[in-house]
């Protein structure tokens, strides 16, 4: 097997390429020229370095875990005490719709109390009218005809 190519121009000088930029041939019968680059190395360097410092970083501020520790305690404490004052007002809301329902259950009370008052009055009004004597007012018989002769019975008054 030889070093050269039967499928390159021959007159072409391979020695006139340029070493930095190295010639690959494929099976396809093309020729791909790719230029080295340290592009990547750079990029994968500075992402493990950026990695490092905040690594570091980390590592550092481990010891400010009792900060950490007492925000997530007065957090805590503020949640405990906002459940609390909810329940309170829970209360307070029950408490004053008992307040009320006790002015509502007095309203009807006082409305009851007068209604049996009425009650009682217009009883003792129909009492004291049916206590009453009935007087019966029947019209006077009619005079007789002057006329005729008078007739006397054995109920009628004697002169």
């Amino acid at each position: 097997m030889s070093q050269y190519d039967p499928n390159l121009d021959p007159n072409v000088d391979i020695n006139r390429i340029p070493p930095s930029q190295p010639v690959y041939t494929e099976t396809i019968e093309t020729v791909v020229v790719r230029p080295e680059s340290n592009t990547g190395w750079w990029v994968a360097g500075i992402l493990s370095a950026v990695v490092l410092i905040a690594l570091f970083w980390v590592l550092a501020s481990g010891g400010n875990d009792d900060d950490v520790e007492m925000e997530l305690a007065r957090a805590q404490a503020e949640v405990a005490q906002a459940n609390a004052n909810a329940d309170q007002a829970v209360i307070q809301g029950q408490i004053a719709g008992a307040q009320q329902s006790v002015e509502f259950a007095r309203a009807d009370a006082a409305r009851a109390q007068a209604e049996a008052a009425r009650a009682i009055s217009e009883a003792r009004t129909a009492q004291a009218e049916a206590a009453r004597p009935v007087i019966i007012e029947a019209p006077a018989p009619a005079a007789p005809a002057a006329t005729g002769s008078a007739t006397i019975t054995s109920t009628s008054p004697q002169p």
